[in-house]
């Protein structure tokens, strides 16, 4: 399979740990490479893999960067997504993962984070019995259509869910189902939100570093 094309960042030290993170809807691959600098993390290379361009239906079939088609706004009773665009997504990000670990980085030292449509991805991927990550970072997200019923207790990634109490795209409520169908018995979940909309906030960002630390830091297990 041919990678999707990446904006990486290398540490300045041989890289102990990895963060491949995918942007949201519309958006592009160097959307959070600001915000590397302030999680401080020398040893870790992040990775920001570029959607392809598709025609995504809610927006009047205009031609953008996404992981997937979104046919209706609606999130109940519907199948919302392009199930065979999820599926090639999923299996790109997989093989991203794949690399990371042949480079060096064991699949336990990989977090797998994402931002509203790209951690709809991130949660389905993560969401699977088998490899287990270091983490699951899903940012302002939601579940995919039947992603609810996929988690069977068998899931020991970590997971982080975080949303904006006010987000005005993907609403409150979908953010804390997500994490309440996908904090199984047997993984730690954490659930965090904020005073914002669809967005990042200061306080955010703090607590995002503080989780990667304990996750990923050179002293992590």
């Amino acid at each position: 399979m041919e990678l999707l094309p990446c904006v990486e960042i290398e540490p300045r030290v041989p890289a102990t740990a990895s963060v491949v993170w995918l942007h949201g809807l519309g958006a592009s691959g160097d959307d959070f490479v600001p915000i590397v600098p302030m999680l401080k993390l020398p040893h870790v290379r992040f990775v920001f893999p570029q959607a392809p361009d598709r025609r995504v239906t809610i927006n009047g079939g205009y031609l953008m960067p996404s992981w997937y088609d979104i046919k209706s706004l609606g999130f109940r009773g519907q199948e919302r997504e392009d199930m065979g665009q999820l599926a090639a997504s999923s299996a790109a990000v997989e093989a991203l993962i794949a690399r990371e670990v042949a480079r060096g980085v064991p699949a336990s030292r990989v977090v797998l984070a994402g931002f509203s449509q790209g951690g709809a991805v991130a949660l389905h991927v993560g969401n699977r019995p088998g490899q287990t990550l270091a983490g699951i970072m899903a940012l302002s997200t939601y579940l995919v259509h039947g992603d609810a019923e996929r988690v069977r207790g068998a899931v020991e990634t970590p997971l982080l869910c975080m949303h904006g109490r006010h987000d005005e795209v993907v609403p409150f409520e979908q953010g804390r189902l997500a994490y309440e169908a996908s904090a199984c018995p047997s993984r730690p979940a954490d659930w965090r939100d904020y005073p914002m909309g669809h967005e990042l906030c200061d306080a955010q960002l703090v607590d995002i570093a503080r989780w990667l630390h304990e996750r990923i830091g050179a002293n992590a297990p």
